[in-house]
């Protein structure tokens, strides 16, 4: 009792034996081993399927082929990225990708964004919790699975062409024409996704505080001022952040879509440079030009990674490292 209030009187607390201490610093250590443990097989599966593919990049400066293999194969340096550089097509896939990637990303912000201004209004959570679970749906269906749908309900005898008849307006070839083929491929793609993406401003809506609400409407502030002056200065910093982070993909125009929807017909204005090397890699046997064309487009996308990481750090203050 007397060392109790000792203690108490002059604010220590006893000492912890040191048994304990050391005994708290192996439960750390043992814990920090299972957590390695834990990422060892992710570790592991990169390291195999990123890291040792590399040793391939060297195709790009070679006149590489299979049966020589990557030591005996002929060097001939930047070759291949002047012939890349200098031929016409490949410019028009840049343009087609860039066309793409960049309509679908200021789609993908801009209508994602409305969109979860206008279902934070919804009042009802029921009416609310079954619009997102619709909408979210077809972002969990498969490129392949979608394809076969719109291949047929936009083909001339599809839904669609069948409806547009009764009105008296010609077949339109959705999938055969190269500019209704760009409106297909960019509005599928946003009705896929636009759902999906509307859980993160959906998520900084839910942070915000409902008394900056309450302060609008004692100032005499109806719904849309409210909304004006409150919920989307609430949203903005997350539409910066992803803003800024879809710009590193600003070269990846969805491979899987326009592989599984385009044909020879509207290479033109479909062609994109994912389905290039596919076509000049796989199936024409190009490999040391595929592999430079896709070399190209991985260190243009490294640099606008970096770009992006840089802008959402200084504009959102968002960072990962």
């Amino acid at each position: 009792m007397n060392a109790a209030n000792e203690t108490s009187h002059t604010g220590l607390s006893p000492q912890r034996p040191p048994g304990k201490r050391r005994g708290s610093a192996a439960v750390r250590r043992q814990n920090a081993w299972m957590l390695h443990v834990m990422v060892l097989p992710a570790a592991v599966f990169t390291f195999i399927f990123a890291y040792i593919p590399m040793f391939g990049i060297m195709m790009a400066f070679q006149n590489y082929k299979p049966r020589l293999g990557f030591l005996r194969s002929e060097w001939v340096g930047l070759e291949h990225f002047r012939y890349m550089l200098q031929n016409d097509y490949f410019l028009r896939i840049i343009s087609n990708t860039l066309f793409f990637a960049c309509i679908k990303i200021a789609l993908n912000l801009l209508v994602p964004f409305v969109f979860a201004l206008l279902l934070n209004e919804v009042r009802k959570s029921f009416v609310k919790r079954s619009v997102q679970t619709l909408v979210y749906l077809p972002h969990f269906l498969s490129w392949v699975i979608l394809a076969g749908i719109l291949i047929d309900v936009l083909s001339q005898t599809g839904i669609v062409n069948r409806f547009l008849g009764m009105f008296g307006i010609e077949p339109i070839f959705f999938l055969g024409e190269g500019n209704w083929f760009r409106f297909t491929v960019i509005v599928s793609d946003v009705w896929k996704e636009f759902g999906f993406s509307t859980i993160v401003f959906l998520a900084a809506l839910a942070g915000v505080n409902p008394s900056l609400y309450e302060a609008a409407e004692v100032d005499g502030a109806g719904r849309w001022k409210q909304t004006v002056h409150v919920t989307i200065p609430a949203l903005m910093p997350i539409l910066v952040v992803v803003a800024t982070l879809a710009l590193g993909g600003v070269l990846n125009a969805n491979f899987d879509q326009i592989f599984n929807l385009y044909n020879p017909l509207v290479y033109d204005k479909a062609d994109i440079i994912d389905t290039f090397v596919y076509r000049e890699g796989l199936l024409s046997g190009q490999f040391s030009f595929a592999t430079a064309v896709g070399l190209f487009k991985s260190f243009i996308s490294l640099v606008l990674i970096i770009v992006s990481y840089t802008l959402a750090y200084r504009f959102a203050n968002y960072r990962i490292f």
